[in-house]
């Protein structure tokens, strides 16, 4: 039979991004410690409805740590304490009886606040969208073997790819930069035979987008890498600096990227 644990909880409620927010305090009783974070939430928002009281809205899908879609700040760590965890992913038996859980959406200014736990995420999406793509015809899926990839760079590759846009790496770091989710994409393209056409038109978009958003700028706190659920390594951060220096180099020297404002070096 399965343990059970109460908790309280501190939830930020808020009702849109223009109202003010405050702290309620909750108390999660006889909750199995089998159940997720978020079947957790399920249970208090269950008590809540009955009681005629708004339920806390939180952003949730696939509930497996592959979509992305779901993230709170949990005691100041972005999807709560465990490495490499998703906040759907984070199971009550990593907490203790009578624990008090100061729960927020992610911080930052360039995600707004929806509802609740609930932020705008669309800056990421603004990003993917400036250039985080291939638009090259690859035609159909080729067999395995057919463009030679070293185990290397196959293996930086399938690092960075896995990251799945949650934000966290923007909520835990001090100047809200998203250095580390810019990096996963551009290595993860730049590094496979299909992603070098347009590798370096790829990352001057990408990062003036990123610049255009509003994030801050990277200043190797590492805060990213440990809240990260996949576990993606500051390492593909600097080959993001990488290709982007010689991506600049490029257009001074040869005028390539016409469409893209070569602009001087920030101090």
């Amino acid at each position: 039979m399965a343990k059970t644990i109460s908790l309280t909880l501190k939830v930020w409620r808020q009702k849109g991004p223009n109202e003010p927010g405050r702290f309620e305090t909750y108390e999660a009783r006889n909750i199995s410690t089998d159940a997720s974070f978020l079947e957790m939430l399920d249970i208090v928002n269950k008590e809540l409805t009955l009681q005629g009281k708004e339920p806390i809205a939180f952003d949730h899908d696939c509930r497996e740590g592959i979509c992305g879609s779901c993230g709170a700040v949990v005691n100041g760590h972005a999807h709560g304490h465990e490495r490499e965890t998703t906040l759907c992913q984070l199971h009550m038996r990593k907490f203790r009886d009578g624990d008090v859980l100061v729960i927020e959406p992610w911080r930052s200014r360039v995600f707004p606040v929806i509802k609740d736990l609930i932020v705008d995420r669309s800056a990421l999406d603004r990003i993917i969208a400036s250039g985080g793509y291939i638009s090259v015809r690859t035609g159909q899926a080729p067999d395995a073997h057919a463009l030679p990839v070293s185990k290397e760079h196959a293996d930086a590759a399938f690092e960075a790819a896995q990251c799945i846009g949650c934000g966290a790496c923007v909520a835990a770091c001090p100047n809200g930069s998203a250095m580390l989710f810019v990096a996963a994409k551009v290595s993860h393209l730049s590094l496979l035979p299909q992603g070098r056409p347009e590798r370096w038109r790829r990352v001057q978009k990408m990062v003036r987008q990123m610049d255009a958003e509003g994030f801050g700028a990277c200043s190797n706190h590492y805060e990213c890498e440990a809240a990260c659920p996949k576990g993606i390594r500051v390492a593909n951060i600097a080959r993001l600096n990488r290709e982007h220096l010689l991506a600049a180099f490029r257009a001074r020297l040869f005028g390539e990227y016409p469409d893209i404002k070569v602009l001087p070096p920030s101090v």
